[in-house]
């Protein structure tokens, strides 16, 4: 997804859902949607057989700002 996909896509649904998104917790919103999405994009590349499982638990991490990318964890 583009920029432009992922902030209407955010946008929308929020609408649908009736959630209000405050704009200074707009931009955190769209990057960690944007890291979602281009995890599901690598996921959705992978073949997958009637044998296999999902993982037991999804564990997320607390996104870095955007002044952080790139450089390894401390």
């Amino acid at each position: 997804m583009n920029s432009h996909q992922i902030e209407s896509y955010v946008d929308a649904t929020a609408a649908a859902i009736g959630l209000p998104l405050d704009a200074q917790h707009r931009p955190g919103v769209l990057h960690y949607f944007a890291l979602a999405a281009a995890m599901a994009e690598l996921a959705n590349g992978l073949p997958l057989g009637v044998a296999d499982e999902p993982a037991e638990a999804f564990v997320p991490i607390e996104p870095q700002p955007p002044s952080a990318r790139g450089r390894a964890p401390q």
